[in-house]
């Protein structure tokens, strides 16, 4: 089997600002190359920060995000942030994937999560609808982006480890580490087992794929 190594980076944004905010992404992306991973994700909304009573904030051009793009390329390693995106005069949570392959992110609406696999470039975004569950059968990892408070971290984990148990797919979440949100950035293998999970603090939770089965590790962000 194909060894495959992945990130989610658990980290505090700063709200408003996405030029800090691109700085700091910077410095995980390094750190996880450093580790050889081929995947990072962040949590939700991560490149303009939570939002606040104003709502979402207007989506970033594709110029400002270039820093992003040369990162991806020259660390070849995929990396999957949160934004807001329009459609239709709507604004939503959305997220952009910035592919080693490729000359600007594909952007899109958040979903359920994103779909990867090591085996090739393959990435979809997953979404739950009245007919039931578009889980492409190429997808060996879902990453999911969430803002969950601790307040939600129980029913998120349960909600989390019941899908991957259910569809056999392994699960990594990116969640932040600021006021009320208490981490727990994890990943659950193919069977719903916990493999890593972080509590507070700005760190890299990875995931190493091996034909041993999924060995996991917390990294602190230096």
């Amino acid at each position: 089997m194909l060894a495959w190594s992945i990130a989610a980076a658990q980290f505090a944004p700063q709200n408003g600002s996405l030029a800090e905010n691109i700085v700091h992404h910077l410095r995980f992306i390094r750190a996880a190359a450093k580790l050889e991973c081929k995947v990072l994700i962040f949590p939700e909304l991560s490149l303009t920060g939570l939002t606040g009573e104003s709502g979402l904030p207007s989506p970033p051009g594709i110029d400002q995000l270039q820093p992003l793009t040369d990162a991806a390329r020259q660390h070849q390693i995929t990396i999957v942030a949160g934004l807001p995106v329009e459609e239709n005069g709507q604004r939503s949570k959305g997220v952009a994937i910035f592919s080693p392959d490729t000359a600007k992110p594909y952007t899109c609406a958040q979903g359920n999560g994103t779909c990867l696999t090591p085996e090739s470039r393959y990435i979809s975004v997953f979404n739950l609808n009245n007919d039931g569950c578009d889980l492409s059968p190429q997808a060996s990892l879902l990453a999911t982006l969430t803002s969950t408070a601790e307040s939600q971290q129980s029913l998120n984990t349960q909600r989390l480890q019941w899908f991957a148990r259910k569809h056999a797919i392994a699960v990594l979440k990116s969640n932040y580490s600021c006021d009320n949100f208490s981490g727990g950035s994890a990943l659950w293998d193919e069977t719903g087992q916990l493999i890593v999970r972080a509590d507070q603090g700005e760190l890299l939770v990875t995931g190493r794929k091996s034909a041993q089965g999924w060995q996991g590790d917390i990294i602190p962000l230096r």
